[in-house]
């Protein structure tokens, strides 16, 4: 017995070594498939990871070419700005310096001019008296206006002021209208000047308040003094003058700016002709109103001395129809008087009989009696 346990045992030991021995060949073959796999996994890891290095090494590198190529481009780019820019500036420069040499030419000859007309105009008074001066001053801004007069100032009105019911007068008078007779501008002109070897000078302040004044009483919109006076006034020598805060829309200008002057102001005042459009429409229609307001009293006025009149002769009318109604009335009381008249004597009539006809009266009696009797 002990000896087959012993076998038995001896028996199941060795399936169980190769069992055993089973078990690790299959372990072993496990962990050879394994470090197979894993082998490969690498391997395949290491070329998708190369393959992705070597993608990501092409695009790096792609780039770096892109890059390059935009770097060149741009310091193409750059040095071609730059040498426009520098292209540009040279132009400019040439430019400004023949624009200033332009304005340095026009300012001289202005000067010069500027200087032959001051030195014209002063060799001019001296050779005439103080009252042709004056006169050649009008003259001159006259001449110069009638220049124009045919191309730039058709519809204008440009004549002496003669009127002198109001005691003053200034020297012209600048009107013009548009189509609808609306006043697109009004200046009253006043010309001074003197000799220079005068005594006494005077100055342009002395005139505004007249002036202004001959504006006023001349309704004109604008008053301005072209003036010789004071010829070493920087203040009137550079230009037009604006007195506006002495004398409202007061200007003194030197007589080279006289035509100037005039198509500034009208300048400005077609710009504002909508709205003095607009205003002579109100104006319209205020007088409209007026003329329907003195219309509407004097239908009032009509209306009430006919009312008046009409009113008088219908309270003569019922005074007439009282007096016709008292007048009927009488009458109606005559007509019931002579009514109850009738009435008695009907009455009366009615009690007649024959009894009383043939009382008293024998014969009448019998009458009746045999006029009755044969009548049976």
């Amino acid at each position: 017995i002990l000896s087959q346990n012993k076998i038995n045992e001896s028996k199941t030991e060795q399936e169980y070594k190769l069992q055993l021995q089973a078990k690790e060949n299959e372990i072993q073959a496990l962990k050879n498939n394994i470090s197979n796999n894993e082998k490969v996994l690498k391997a395949n890891l290491e070329n998708t990871y190369q393959s992705k290095l070597n993608e990501k090494n092409l695009e790096i590198q792609s780039l770096k070419q892109d890059i390059d190529k935009a770097k060149v481009e741009n310091e193409l780019n750059v040095k071609s700005i730059k040498q426009d820019l520098q292209n540009q500036i040279e132009q400019d420069k040439m430019k400004y310096q023949l624009q200033e040499k332009n304005l340095q030419e026009k300012y001289d000859t202005l000067l010069q001019t500027k200087d032959e007309q001051i030195a014209y105009y002063k060799d001019f008074k001296l050779k005439q008296s103080t009252k042709m001066i004056g006169e050649s001053l009008e003259q001159h801004c006259e001449i110069e206006f009638n220049k124009l007069r045919a191309t730039g100032f058709q519809n204008a009105y440009f004549e002496k002021d003669n009127d002198a019911r109001t005691g003053s007068k200034g020297d012209y008078i600048y009107r013009e209208l548009d189509e609808n007779g609306v006043e697109i501008i009004s200046i009253m002109f006043e010309m001074k000047n003197e000799n220079d070897k005068t005594a006494t000078k005077h100055k342009n302040e002395d005139f505004l308040k007249e002036l202004d004044k001959d504006r006023n009483e001349k309704n004109c919109e604008y008053a301005v003094l072209v003036s010789m006076l004071e010829p070493e006034n920087e203040l009137y020598n550079t230009g037009i003058v604006d007195k506006s805060h002495r004398y409202p829309k007061m200007y003194v200008i030197r007589p080279q700016f006289f035509i100037p002057m005039i198509t500034i102001l009208r300048n400005a005042a077609l710009n504002s002709l909508q709205y003095k459009n607009e205003l002579q429409l109100v104006r319209n229609q205020n007088i409209d109103i007026t003329n329907f307001e003195e219309s509407m009293n004097d239908f009032k006025q009509k209306f009430s001395r006919n009312y008046e009149l009409a009113s008088k002769k219908f309270n003569i009318a019922i005074e007439e129809i009282d007096k016709t109604i008292s007048h009927l009335q009488k009458t109606k009381e005559a007509l019931l008087s002579s009514e109850r008249q009738l009435q008695l004597a009907n009455n009366k009539a009615e009690d007649l009989t024959i009894k009383r006809l043939t009382r008293n009266n024998p014969t009448m009696k019998q009458k009746f009696d045999e006029l009755k009797k044969d009548n049976q």
